[in-house]
C-alpha cells in the first residue's frame, strides 16, 4: 500500500501517488515514507479520529516519517 500512495506530513491524509498537494489541507509536504493505515468514516463518533485530531472522513496514515 505504501508504495503507491503519498501521505501528507501535516495531516497524515493518504493521497494518490500522482498528487502534488494534499487533497485535505493543501500542503505540498508529501512523503512515501509512512506506515499503518486507518479509514475513518465518522470522525465525530471516533475515538481514534479524536486522538489523531481528524475531523474529515478519509484514509489516514498512523506513522509518517
Amino acid at each position: 500500500m505504501a508504495s503507491d500512495r503519498l501521505v501528507c506530513r501535516e495531516c497524515h491524509r493518504v493521497n494518490n501517488a500522482d498528487a502534488d498537494s494534499c487533497e485535505s489541507c493543501g500542503s505540498s509536504s508529501l512523503t512515501e515514507d509512512w506506515a499503518g493505515y486507518v479509514v475513518i468514516a465518522h470522525p465525530e463518533d471516533s475515538e481514534i479520529a479524536s486522538e489523531m485530531q481528524v475531523d474529515e472522513p478519509g484514509a489516514y496514515a498512523l506513522k509518517v516519517r
